[in-house]
């Protein structure tokens, strides 16, 4: 069945069939099994159970998607409801092509008992047997509670409406068990869950995120098995990265704007922006090709790595991984947070998972250390250890176990306490520790650094070492076991 598209309201809450008009291109939208029917409402059936199931095309690609539909039953999942959304991921898992889900649903349907939790059970088998096969994307444009939530944590993206909420059990079982009187808003809305790493977007409404899901799509392949497409090559913004980085070591600034200074036209489209901010995860183009960045972020905790840090961006680089697409990570961190606290959160299992995901990654990878790396994180952040390709730093970083402060602190301790003006000997002892073991020379020398580049030349050799390594065939191995 083609649909033919509407007009959709903007400032409104869209009609699931419009959700899905505004995702697909003009004249691609074709329903499907437009003719079931619930086995059990009675009178209030109707087409297609709750859902629309479907295949359009986004920019001329092919795909799959389905929109619930809360205006009948709640959008709560049957049996036949079930069936609508497994046929749509059987048919992505058949033809590998990506799947887009809007999802606002009140859960299993209580009339249909075990046949609706089973219909849920089914859905997460197709989403997992999906994963890092083709992209899948989740829009919650609603409430969405028990399997409606689990459900969307199963794909690769959530994106989330500012009118939107998630949470396994609602506000009213919430208030029966605990006795805690909240809104569906404060217990699971996108302030929650953009902060948790849940929720990776946030759209202002449902027309937003149809848009947002056809602009995350664009970097992604169809499916792990052919790269992203390439776009016309856009020049960047023509400042120097180096430009935004203040010469006091100590100083913050914002990593972003140094990546945008190396990307096609400046732009690039940050992935969880408010959860762990420490660490930037974000796509963009570089000559055309679509990118994965990671890069510290000195502007919050001075772009330490921590536990939420090390997850987010394992997380970012085994999608990546898994869909092809080449990783830039730029570097200025002094190391992981030290810490009780970060102990008990299990600093070092999560740290092992960044760790593990670049070790294992396949695709093309190439670091720029921008200030400084110090520690077990400048051998987390895709080190030439870890099988980096190729590992860049401006003449100005500094590399080490350490800072040079610290350094001194241990090595020169009875020195300085026996120097006649301790802070003077403490500085000095520093500076000519710098010079000798923190300048990115000596790590040249040793081979953990391929060459010293000047900062207007970055984009201009990351985008010669991709273009390197385009002819270099992909690798295939099985990904290991640690959950992310």
């Amino acid at each position: 069945m083609t649909v033919a598209p509407a007009s959709p309201r903007p400032d409104e809450k869209l009609t699931p069939l419009e959700r899905l008009e505004v995702l697909c291109d003009p004249d691609s939208l074709h329903l499907l099994r437009t003719d079931v029917r619930s086995r059990r409402m009675g009178d209030k059936a109707r087409p297609g159970d709750g859902v629309l199931g479907a295949t359009g095309r986004v920019d001329g690609r092919p795909v799959a998607c389905f929109a619930q539909d809360a205006s009948f039953a709640g959008g709560s999942l049957g049996e036949a409801h079930a069936d609508t959304v497994v046929s749509v991921l059987a048919l992505a898992e058949r033809t590998l092509v990506p799947v887009i889900g809007f999802v606002e649903s009140a859960g299993a349907r209580m009339q249909e008992g075990l046949a609706a939790l089973s219909g849920y059970g089914r859905i997460f088998h197709h989403h997992v047997a999906l994963s890092g096969r083709v992209p899948q994307i989740s829009v919650i444009c609603g409430a969405s509670a028990g399997g409606g939530s689990y459900a969307p944590a199963l794909t690769d993206f959530v994106i989330m409406t500012e009118t939107a909420s998630m949470f396994l059990t609602g506000p009213g079982v919430v208030g029966a068990v605990t006795g805690e009187s909240v809104t569906a808003l404060e217990l699971g809305g996108h302030r929650v869950h953009d902060r948790n790493g849940v929720c990776h977007l946030v759209a202002p409404t449902d027309l937003d995120a149809a848009l947002l899901a056809r602009d995350l799509l664009d970097y992604l392949p169809q499916n792990s098995d052919a790269p992203p497409t390439p776009w016309p090559i856009v020049d960047p913004t023509g400042v120097a990265p180096d430009s935004f980085v203040p010469a006091e070591a100590r100083k913050v600034y914002d990593m972003r704007d140094v990546a945008r200074a190396l990307l096609d036209g400046g732009r690039l489209l940050e992935i969880s922006p408010r959860y762990a901010r420490n660490v930037i995860c974000a796509f963009g183009r570089l000559d055309g090709r679509s990118v994965g960045i990671v890069a510290n972020q000195p502007r919050y905790l001075g772009g330490v790595l921590d536990s939420d840090a090390s997850q987010k961006a394992a997380r970012f680089v085994r999608t990546c991984n898994l869909f092809r697409i080449p990783l830039l990570v730029l570097v200025d961190t002094p190391g992981f947070l030290p810490g009780t606290k970060q102990e008990k959160l299990g600093v070092i299992r999560h740290g092992a998972k960044l760790v593990h995901a670049f070790a294992e990654c396949t695709v093309p990878r190439v670091t720029v250390l921008v200030r400084k790396a110090f520690g077990g994180a400048f051998i987390a952040m895709n080190s030439k250890e870890l099988g980096s390709d190729f590992v860049y730093a401006w003449p100005s970083a500094q590399l080490g176990v350490m800072g040079a402060q610290q350094a001194v602190d241990i090595i020169h301790r009875r020195d300085i306490e026996a120097a006649e003006d301790p802070a003077i000997a403490r500085t000095e002892f520093a500076t000519r520790y710098a010079e000798e073991h923190l300048h990115p020379g000596a790590a040249t020398a040793d081979g953990h650094v391929d060459d010293i580049i000047q900062p207007g030349e970055t984009r201009e050799r990351v985008s010669a070492a991709f273009a390197a390594l385009d002819s270099v065939p992909p690798r295939r191995r099985p990904l290991g076991n640690i959950p992310l």
